[in-house]
């Protein structure tokens, strides 16, 4: 299938990109650069350097690579810069979509997966989180996520060939479990890359924040899963779409890890001492937050393949201690 992947050189999509082209997939990488990395773009793999929101050159894109399907990655995804600058992320997040869809309508692109996430659920009520929950976003970003799945569902409901997935997860980690690439962000906020970073020396300590939470140790639970169990989902939706079809996924692990244990574990893996400190609670962190992933092991058949953290760290640890500035040379 000739795929066009938006956002592949940033972390998920490059992944993706990895996993199509060892699926005996084409594929062409659509991506701004603004916060991706060129290099992670395999050399023979076609870049066309353009933003979601120039819909004639999309559709030129799309035209000219002959493209079946679109695996949509591209997005901004900090939340607290979501609280800032609201009007960024609707702008690039859903209007940005929005731009896409429409290249894909002009150019007869019938197939659609879409990286969602569980912040479209906000702060359920009970866990596991399950997909039909109310979806009650509590910020921007998961606000303009939720957008996209609404737009979907009417674009598809008004186009019956059309047919999309969304794709509904937390926190992304580890790294190709070759070690070609990995996780490269500016500003990083993620908590394994930040560990990985203090035992590397280059950040003196982590914060925890907030260590008096209703959970066993005190600290917030969160589901962590690997990048390639996620974009190996991904493209296992991609060759189960049919026409019509509107499904959606949560992706997860089944269970969440404290931050506690994820410090213990990368002390663990790294065999360093990596510092904390506790810092105050963020605004809107619920303690714990995990997804169930039931729906599609039932259906297709996935399930992830890292459960346990030390696993999932170890891999990121790999490619950190192979390329400690990332993308950039030394």
């Amino acid at each position: 299938m000739n795929v066009l992947v938006t956002g592949g050189a940033g972390y998920i999509g490059s992944h993706a990109v990895k996993r199509l082209l060892e699926a005996g997939h084409k594929v062409v990488v659509v991506d701004n650069l603004y916060r991706g990395h060129k290099p992670a773009v395999p050399k023979h793999v076609p870049l066309e350097e353009l933003d979601l929101r120039q819909t004639s050159a999309l559709t030129n894109a799309l035209t000219h690579h002959d493209i079946e399907c679109v695996m949509h990655f591209a997005a901004l995804a900090y939340v607290g810069e979501s609280v800032s600058q609201p009007l960024m992320y609707y702008d690039n997040n859903t209007w940005g979509t929005m731009s896409l869809l429409q290249a894909c309508r002009q150019a007869a692109v019938q197939k659609f997966v879409f990286s969602s996430t569980c912040a479209t659920y906000g702060e359920p009520a009970q866990m596991p989180i399950v997909e039909d929950m109310p979806q009650a976003p509590i910020n921007p970003y998961g606000a303009s996520k939720l957008f996209v799945e609404r737009i979907l569902k009417d674009y598809a409901h008004a186009h019956p060939e059309f047919a999309f997935a969304a794709l509904r997860y937390f926190n992304v980690a580890g790294s190709a479990a070759d070690g070609t690439i990995g996780e490269d962000h500016d500003p990083e906020t993620h908590i394994i890359p930040v560990l990985l970073n203090v035992a590397l020396g280059k950040v003196p300590r982590v914060t925890v924040f907030g260590e008096d939470y209703p959970t066993p140790d005190g600290t917030c639970i969160r589901d962590y899963i690997h990048v390639e169990d996620l974009v190996d989902a991904h493209v296992q939706v991609m060759q189960r779409l049919q026409p019509g079809d509107q499904r959606f996924y949560n992706l997860g692990i089944g269970k969440g890890y404290s931050v506690k244990q994820v410090v213990d574990a990368a002390r663990k893996v790294t065999g360093h001492a990596i510092p904390t400190k506790v810092g105050p609670r963020r605004p809107g962190d619920p303690p714990t937050l995990y997804a169930n992933a039931d729906k599609i092991r039932r259906e297709l058949g996935w399930q992830a393949g890292y459960t346990d953290i030390e696993r999932i760290i170890e891999t990121a640890w790999r490619w950190f201690q192979s390329h400690p500035n990332g993308y950039e040379e030394p």
